[in-house]
Protein backbone atom coordinates (compact mmCIF):
# COMPACT_ATOMS: atom_id res chain seq x y z
CA UNK A 1 0.00 0.00 0.00
CA UNK A 2 1.50 3.32 -1.07
CA UNK A 3 1.36 6.19 1.40
CA UNK A 4 1.85 9.86 0.72
CA UNK A 5 4.93 11.62 1.98
CA UNK A 6 5.99 15.26 1.91
CA UNK A 7 9.21 16.86 3.10
CA UNK A 8 9.47 20.10 5.00
CA UNK A 9 10.03 23.33 4.07
CA UNK A 10 27.32 24.02 -5.58
CA UNK A 11 29.72 21.91 -6.64
CA UNK A 12 30.90 20.66 -10.04
CA UNK A 13 32.78 17.49 -11.03
CA UNK A 14 33.58 15.23 -8.06
CA UNK A 15 34.03 18.11 -5.65
CA UNK A 16 33.10 17.94 -1.98
CA UNK A 17 30.27 20.31 -1.03
CA UNK A 18 31.92 21.70 2.10
CA UNK A 19 29.35 23.74 3.95
CA UNK A 20 27.07 24.29 0.96
CA UNK A 21 23.76 22.51 0.72
CA UNK A 22 23.21 20.35 -2.35
CA UNK A 23 19.46 20.89 -2.28
CA UNK A 24 18.17 21.21 -5.83
CA UNK A 25 21.38 19.78 -7.34
CA UNK A 26 21.85 16.51 -9.19
CA UNK A 27 23.98 13.60 -8.06
CA UNK A 28 25.07 11.60 -11.09
CA UNK A 29 26.42 8.14 -10.31
CA UNK A 30 30.06 7.87 -11.32
CA UNK A 31 30.82 4.67 -13.26
CA UNK A 32 31.21 2.02 -12.22
CA UNK A 33 29.02 2.32 -9.12
CA UNK A 34 28.68 -1.22 -7.81
CA UNK A 35 25.54 -0.62 -5.74
CA UNK A 36 22.73 -1.84 -8.04
CA UNK A 37 20.32 0.61 -6.40
CA UNK A 38 22.28 3.53 -7.82
CA UNK A 39 24.20 2.29 -10.87
CA UNK A 40 23.76 4.93 -13.64
CA UNK A 41 21.26 6.89 -11.63
CA UNK A 42 20.56 10.60 -11.53
CA UNK A 43 19.41 11.75 -8.08
CA UNK A 44 17.72 15.07 -7.39
CA UNK A 45 18.57 16.27 -3.88
CA UNK A 46 15.48 17.40 -1.97
CA UNK A 47 17.25 18.05 1.33
CA UNK A 48 20.87 18.23 2.43
CA UNK A 49 22.38 19.55 5.64
CA UNK A 50 23.89 18.65 8.98
CA UNK A 51 21.24 15.97 9.51
CA UNK A 52 22.14 14.16 6.28
CA UNK A 53 20.59 14.13 2.84
CA UNK A 54 17.49 13.00 1.00
CA UNK A 55 16.92 12.72 -2.73
CA UNK A 56 14.94 10.89 -5.39
CA UNK A 57 16.21 8.86 -8.32
CA UNK A 58 14.87 10.47 -11.49
CA UNK A 59 15.56 7.80 -14.09
CA UNK A 60 14.13 4.52 -12.77
CA UNK A 61 10.59 3.80 -13.88
CA UNK A 62 8.52 1.03 -12.33
CA UNK A 63 5.89 -1.22 -13.87
CA UNK A 64 3.11 0.39 -11.80
CA UNK A 65 0.79 2.57 -13.83
CA UNK A 66 -0.38 5.82 -12.27
CA UNK A 67 -3.91 4.90 -13.27
CA UNK A 68 -3.71 1.84 -10.99
CA UNK A 69 -2.83 3.76 -7.82
CA UNK A 70 -3.72 7.42 -8.37
CA UNK A 71 -6.30 7.43 -11.18
CA UNK A 72 -7.53 10.91 -10.28
CA UNK A 73 -4.06 12.31 -11.13
CA UNK A 74 -3.62 10.36 -14.36
CA UNK A 75 -4.39 13.29 -16.69
CA UNK A 76 -1.83 15.54 -14.95
CA UNK A 77 1.17 13.19 -14.86
CA UNK A 78 3.98 13.79 -17.32
CA UNK A 79 4.58 10.79 -19.60
CA UNK A 80 5.52 8.03 -19.16
CA UNK A 81 2.47 7.64 -16.91
CA UNK A 82 3.98 5.26 -14.36
CA UNK A 83 5.23 5.51 -10.80
CA UNK A 84 9.00 5.98 -10.67
CA UNK A 85 11.35 4.23 -8.22
CA UNK A 86 12.65 7.12 -6.14
CA UNK A 87 15.08 5.00 -4.16
CA UNK A 88 15.48 2.02 -1.83
CA UNK A 89 14.29 3.76 1.38
CA UNK A 90 10.61 3.61 2.44
CA UNK A 91 9.44 2.22 -0.88
CA UNK A 92 5.84 2.44 0.27
CA UNK A 93 6.09 6.23 0.62
CA UNK A 94 5.14 8.45 -2.31
CA UNK A 95 6.68 11.80 -3.26
CA UNK A 96 4.96 13.87 -5.95
CA UNK A 97 7.36 16.21 -7.69
CA UNK A 98 5.87 19.08 -9.66
CA UNK A 99 6.71 22.21 -11.59
CA UNK A 100 4.24 25.01 -10.97
CA UNK A 101 3.01 27.54 -13.51
CA UNK A 102 2.74 30.43 -11.01
CA UNK A 103 3.37 31.25 -7.38
CA UNK A 104 -0.21 30.93 -6.17
CA UNK A 105 -0.25 27.20 -5.45
CA UNK A 106 -1.31 26.06 -1.99
CA UNK A 107 0.45 23.06 -0.47
CA UNK A 108 3.47 23.48 -2.74
CA UNK A 109 6.83 22.93 -0.98
CA UNK A 110 9.53 24.65 -3.00
CA UNK A 111 12.83 22.94 -3.71
CA UNK A 112 14.30 25.17 -6.41
CA UNK A 113 12.64 27.97 -8.38
CA UNK A 114 9.33 26.56 -9.66
CA UNK A 115 10.19 22.97 -8.70
CA UNK A 116 8.75 21.44 -5.55
CA UNK A 117 6.48 18.79 -4.08
CA UNK A 118 2.70 18.62 -3.92
CA UNK A 119 0.39 16.53 -1.78
CA UNK A 120 -1.53 13.89 -3.72
CA UNK A 121 -4.14 13.95 -0.96
CA UNK A 122 -5.25 17.30 -2.36
CA UNK A 123 -7.98 17.50 -4.97
CA UNK A 124 -6.36 17.51 -8.43
CA UNK A 125 -9.20 19.73 -9.64
CA UNK A 126 -8.00 22.42 -7.22
CA UNK A 127 -4.30 22.34 -8.16
CA UNK A 128 -4.18 20.80 -11.62
CA UNK A 129 -4.38 24.07 -13.55
CA UNK A 130 -1.39 25.37 -11.58
CA UNK A 131 0.88 22.46 -12.52
CA UNK A 132 3.10 22.48 -15.59
CA UNK A 133 4.55 19.01 -14.88
CA UNK A 134 4.03 16.21 -12.38
CA UNK A 135 5.81 12.95 -11.62
CA UNK A 136 5.23 10.45 -8.81
CA UNK A 137 8.03 8.58 -7.04
CA UNK A 138 7.84 5.65 -4.63
CA UNK A 139 10.66 5.58 -2.09
CA UNK A 140 13.70 7.80 -1.84
CA UNK A 141 17.46 7.81 -1.33
CA UNK A 142 18.71 8.77 2.12
CA UNK A 143 22.09 9.54 3.68
CA UNK A 144 22.94 9.81 7.36
CA UNK A 145 25.07 12.74 8.61
CA UNK A 146 28.45 12.67 6.87
CA UNK A 147 27.61 9.67 4.68
CA UNK A 148 27.09 11.59 1.45
CA UNK A 149 30.19 13.67 2.07
CA UNK A 150 32.20 10.46 2.46
CA UNK A 151 30.79 9.11 -0.82
CA UNK A 152 31.73 12.34 -2.57
CA UNK A 153 35.26 12.09 -1.20
CA UNK A 154 35.44 8.56 -2.62
CA UNK A 155 34.36 9.82 -6.05
CA UNK A 156 31.06 7.92 -6.12
CA UNK A 157 29.06 10.89 -7.44
CA UNK A 158 29.36 13.81 -9.80
CA UNK A 159 27.53 16.89 -8.50
CA UNK A 160 26.05 19.08 -11.23
CA UNK A 161 23.36 21.70 -11.72
CA UNK A 162 19.85 20.54 -12.56
CA UNK A 163 17.85 21.85 -15.50
CA UNK A 164 14.08 22.48 -15.39
CA UNK A 165 13.15 19.50 -17.56
CA UNK A 166 15.35 16.88 -15.87
CA UNK A 167 12.77 15.50 -13.39
CA UNK A 168 10.09 15.16 -16.09
CA UNK A 169 12.02 13.96 -19.13
CA UNK A 170 10.02 11.66 -21.39
CA UNK A 171 12.94 9.29 -21.99
CA UNK A 172 14.38 8.74 -18.49
CA UNK A 173 16.50 5.82 -19.70
CA UNK A 174 18.76 8.37 -21.46
CA UNK A 175 18.95 10.89 -18.61
CA UNK A 176 22.25 9.65 -17.14
CA UNK A 177 24.05 10.01 -20.47
CA UNK A 178 22.29 13.25 -21.38
CA UNK A 179 23.17 14.98 -18.11
CA UNK A 180 26.83 13.97 -18.42
CA UNK A 181 26.97 14.86 -22.12
CA UNK A 182 25.96 18.47 -21.47
CA UNK A 183 28.77 19.00 -18.92
CA UNK A 184 32.04 20.67 -19.77
CA UNK A 185 35.44 19.06 -19.94
CA UNK A 186 36.14 15.54 -18.80
CA UNK A 187 32.71 14.94 -17.29
CA UNK A 188 31.21 14.78 -20.78
CA UNK A 189 33.55 11.91 -21.62
CA UNK A 190 31.89 9.71 -19.02
CA UNK A 191 28.67 9.76 -21.05
CA UNK A 192 30.34 7.25 -23.38
CA UNK A 193 31.26 4.86 -20.59
CA UNK A 194 30.13 1.36 -21.69
CA UNK A 195 27.48 -0.44 -19.67
CA UNK A 196 29.81 -3.42 -19.63
CA UNK A 197 33.14 -2.05 -18.40
CA UNK A 198 34.95 -5.04 -19.93
CA UNK A 199 33.97 -3.78 -23.39
CA UNK A 200 36.63 -1.46 -24.85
Amino acid sequence: MLRLWAHGSACEDRGVPGQRSLRGRLLVAAPPLVDPNFDRTVVLMLEHGDDGGLGIVLNRRSETAIDDVFPEWFELVSPPDVVFVGGPVSTGAVIALARRRHDELGGFVQILDDLGTVDLADDPLDVGASLASLRVFAGYAGWSPGQLEAELEEGAWFVVASEPGDPFVGTPEFLWRDVLRRQRGRLALFSNYPEDASVN
